[in-house]
């Protein structure tokens, strides 16, 4: 038998190496990997039967779903994004996922939404929560504090003036005028020395720079810097689910205010410690102790209720192999 391994399109400007952690926790139950399938391009694969672990998020390209018949697929951590959702469940894409239910889902949302149609579901949560294979020692854990992404859906003066067509309708739509809200709003809970001592990360590099093998090399050298790491403080949930494997403390930083980012969260912010920002205000929350700001001193432990997801995750795998 032949196994495959989801790998990405890039965007015009960036890929998420969140992507590629996704594949890397799949890639950690196959015997070998004997083809990258593209997941935008899922329905062109034409050659001898392969089987795929089918998680993360879908799809960006439509038009390629549904998947070859060629492909065995293992539905586990799947997100259908509700704005592919209407088009994903036409009459054939019902009939396909009929075909290989029971679907594992992400969240809360893809359950609800495949059930509506007809299709049964089930919720697993995220791959990445079995990344304990990562894992260190504790004594190989050093004292480095890591900011991932935080916030990372409001304006940055990148977004806005990426290109001139962007950089006018941040104009019109009053983005421009919001370039400082980010950093207003993280200082209101980050103390600032903390800001400048942490070692700053983005998991979204630039596009056209990377081959696919350094990208999946990125994405374990992430995996082996939040496994060493004192804190992690994030709005990527593929960092903050891996460092719940790693037995890393994080903290997630949740401010997303569009459907389109909430909707792949519900079932999975209850794993975290976090903090609830109002992306309009900057008022927040915090579901755990905090007396002032979060500094180098801020000391947190993992929830832990992830596991009950990781085993039968582990287990449904290890099963489809």
């Amino acid at each position: 038998m032949k196994y495959g391994l989801l790998s990405y399109e890039e965007n015009k400007r960036f890929f998420n190496v969140g992507d590629n952690i996704q594949s890397l926790a799949a890639k950690q139950f196959l015997p070998q990997v004997d083809t990258f399938l593209k997941r935008e391009k899922l329905g062109e694969y034409q050659e001898e039967p392969i089987k795929l672990i089918m998680n993360g998020w879908f799809t960006h390209n439509i038009h390629h779903w549904v998947p070859s018949e060629h492909i065995i697929p293992l539905f586990v951590s799947f997100h259908m994004n509700n704005t592919a959702a209407p088009f994903m469940l036409s009459e054939k894409g019902i009939a396909y996922l009929k075909k290989h239910q029971p679907i594992g889902c992400r969240d809360m949302f893809t359950v609800d939404t495949l059930n509506a149609k007809g299709i049964e579901a089930y919720f697993t949560g995220c791959l990445t929560l079995t990344l304990d294979s990562y894992k260190v020692a504790d004594s190989e854990r050093g004292g480095a504090i890591y900011i991932v992404d935080p916030l990372y859906g409001y304006s940055t003066y990148k977004k806005v003036t990426y290109d001139y067509k962007r950089f006018l309708r941040s104009v019109q739509n009053g983005k421009i005028f919001q370039l400082g809200k980010r950093k207003k709003h993280l200082d209101k809970f980050l103390d600032k020395e903390l800001q400048v001592k942490a070692i700053h990360i983005e998991q979204e590099p630039p596009a056209g720079t990377y081959t696919e093998a350094e990208k999946f090399a990125m994405a374990e050298d992430l995996l082996h810097k939040y496994a060493r790491a004192k804190l992690v403080i994030t709005s990527r949930i593929h960092c903050a689910l891996p460092c719940l494997a790693l037995g890393t403390p994080v903290i997630f930083i949740n401010g997303f205010d569009s459907f389109v980012d909430s909707c792949r969260f519900e079932g999975v912010l209850e794993l975290f410690n976090r903090i609830d920002v109002d992306s309009k205000t900057g008022n927040y929350t915090a579901n755990f102790p905090l007396e002032g700001k979060i500094n180098e001193d801020t000391i947190v432990k993992n929830l832990e209720k992830h596991h009950v997801l990781a085993e039968p995750l582990k287990k449904k795998c290890k099963s489809f192999i």
